[in-house]
């Protein structure tokens, strides 16, 4: 198994300055990760720095709390598309699921899924630490039905992060046909390979340098 094919490097931090960017698409190119994951005002900068490599470029939208508009949620997906994002992991609207408005949450994700057409995948967190096991089935269907291609289990801004527990319930609910990604709180190469063994066919990290060195020892 090649973990670094599996890993998308991320640096979403407030303080991230270019060169901390810069940096992220340098040891994305070097270690062979899927992509870099970072705020949509950097991805045109990272479009053109990582363009003539294997490298995908991932932003998120709505983040961290998933409560901005849906048509917010538009605006910033067709911007990074346009930047050149070739992924995009919104935050689902928590408080709909809480409200059980279940017709907005579907909608909310299908107009994301929608803008980012056929240039874009569409993940969605779903900050599995605020949800029941039932919010997160009934939300993982829904992502299905919408067209999302990954569930997410976190932002890593929230109470906790990606559990073991929380993705193999997500690939119970999506089945083969979709892609889950764990996220939050993954630093090292026996979290991963945990999160993997789980279900998890992605995974979201700032920690990929040391996990994939890390395996070199296993």
């Amino acid at each position: 198994m090649d973990l670094a094919k599996m890993i998308d490097h991320t640096i979403l931090k407030p303080e991230a300055a270019k060169q901390d960017v810069e940096k992220l698409c340098r040891e994305a190119v070097e270690y062979g990760f899927h992509s870099v994951c970072v705020n949509s005002s950097f991805v045109y900068y990272c479009a053109q720095f990582l363009k003539d490599s294997n490298v995908k470029v991932c932003t998120v939208v709505g983040f961290p709390l998933g409560t901005m508009s849906t048509a917010g949620k538009v605006a910033e997906t067709l911007s990074a598309v346009e930047d050149g994002a070739e992924e995009i992991d919104m935050v689902i609207h928590v408080g709909m699921i809480k409200s059980k408005d279940w017709d907005y949450v579907r909608q909310d994700i299908a107009s994301v899924v929608e803008a980012a057409g056929d240039k874009a995948i569409v993940k969605v967190i779903l900050e599995t630490c605020l949800l029941t096991d039932d919010e997160k089935e009934y939300a993982c269907r829904l992502c299905r039905e919408s067209g999302a291609a990954f569930v997410k289990t976190s932002t890593g801004f929230s109470a906790d992060g990606a559990r073991e527990e929380d993705v193999a319930l997500m690939r119970r609910t999506v089945g083969s046909g979709m892609g889950v990604k764990a996220s939050g709180g993954i630093r090292n190469t026996e979290t991963a390979m945990a999160m993997v063994r789980a279900g998890a066919d992605r995974l979201g990290t700032s920690s990929g340098i040391a996990i994939v060195e890390g395996m070199k020892h296993e």
